[in-house]
């Protein structure tokens, strides 16, 4: 964001604004206002704004729309985001401006975020940020979902660098497969334009294999495949790409069905996987689910509890099914919008139900008398 020794060059830099305002083309009306606003004291911005705030709005909404010099509108923004940090409520102003004049109050600014110029961008980026959190009113979803979007795309790299910082430390190496750092991370990596991409190498087996398996979970070899398409001038990068690849192919040759499921589920990202459907693994494996004090079975648990996703729980419901637990939280998925999810809650409480009713079969026999005596009704021989 802005810093004061930036915003102090942007002022003071600009001595002279009736020049630049006139050179530029600004309407007499915005002239007159901005420079009246601009030589006032606090006390006096309030009295203008009293008597002329649709004005402020105006002027302020044509000054961005029309401004192509980058040192202009740096002076402009600087401008208004003290102007809102004086008070609050005068967002307001913007909001009932665009409203009388069936205008987007986001409009102006949103299309400053695509500027060149780093100041002009971040100081956008603050004022968005105001009138979204101090208005009476919540920002609309379209242009939520577009500002939320640009700022995931400028913390992502800032955010890994932070993330690749903490691996060095090797108690939290090991945690970041736990908490589904690895899923972000491929997720960031297919998503990226940027050709740096930071990368700790390991040398706990362990660590590696744990890890690895989660990559090839994500899908991270199709994108290394189509990283090493591409022609890198960092030699850096070409190394990462070869050692990651031959990490995850090492990984696969001795991933069995179990890992394979395991590792998917630790995921989150439960899909179609060859294993859901197959009996023989259930067989041989339902019994895996209790191993680490019940580690995947309480994850299975969590995604019926906490997914949205008609996909994951469709999975999710089946899988309990198989394993025959989890009968609550599948029935009140009998009832669920999406299809494949009722489907899959139904069959796997018909499992359920069959369970019980032969380990009922198998109590009942247990309790039969050993001493009986034998019936007088004998069935016939055939």
């Amino acid at each position: 964001m802005a810093n004061l020794e930036t915003i102090g060059s942007v002022i003071g830099n600009i001595d002279d604004i009736e020049k630049v305002i006139i050179g530029q083309m600004i309407s007499h009306e915005d002239y007159n206002f901005i420079s009246k606003f601009d030589n006032a004291n606090s006390d006096q911005r309030k009295a203008v704004l009293k008597d002329n705030y649709l004005q402020f709005a105006k002027t302020f909404f044509n000054l961005m729309s029309h401004i192509a010099k980058d040192q202009t509108l740096q002076y402009i923004l600087t401008i208004l985001d003290d102007v809102l940090q004086e008070d609050k409520s005068r967002v307001e102003i913007f909001k009932e401006y665009a409203r009388r004049n069936k205008e987007s109050v986001w409009a102006p600014f949103l299309h400053l975020l695509n500027r060149n110029d780093r100041f002009i961008v971040n100081q956008t980026s603050r004022i968005i940020a105001k009138i979204a959190c101090w208005s009476k009113e919540p920002m609309g979803t379209e242009d939520l979902k577009f500002y939320l979007n640009w700022l995931k795309d400028q913390l992502r790299l800032p955010l890994t660098f932070c993330l690749w910082c903490l691996t060095f430390n090797l108690a939290i190496a090991e945690k970041m497969n736990k908490y589904n750092i690895i899923p972000i991370l491929a997720d960031n990596l297919s998503e990226s334009a940027k050709e740096k991409n930071l990368l700790e190498k390991p040398t706990e087996r362990e660590i590696i294999q744990d890890h690895a398996l989660a990559m090839v979970q994500c899908k991270v070899l199709k994108q290394l495949e189509l990283l090493e398409a591409r022609k890198f001038d960092d030699p850096d990068i070409v190394d990462d790409l070869q050692f990651l690849t031959e990490k995850l192919q090492e990984s696969v040759q001795d991933l069995s069905s179990f890992d394979e499921y395991s590792s998917e589920v630790k995921s989150g990202r439960l899909e179609w996987s060859p294993v859901h459907k197959s009996e023989r693994f259930w067989r041989e494996n339902a019994i895996r689910l209790n191993e680490k004090n019940y580690e995947l079975l309480k994850i299975l648990v969590r995604l019926l509890e906490s997914s949205k996703d008609p996909l994951i729980l469709s999975v999710a419901a089946h899988d309990l099914g198989e394993y025959l637990g989890g009968k609550q939280l599948v029935m009140q998925y009998l009832a669920h919008e999406d299809p494949n999810v009722r489907f899959e809650a139904l069959i796997a409480v018909q499992k359920l139900m069959v369970h019980n009713w032969e380990y009922l079969g198998r109590q009942l026999e247990k309790t039969e008398p050993s001493n009986d005596k034998p019936s007088s009704l004998v069935p016939a021989k055939a």
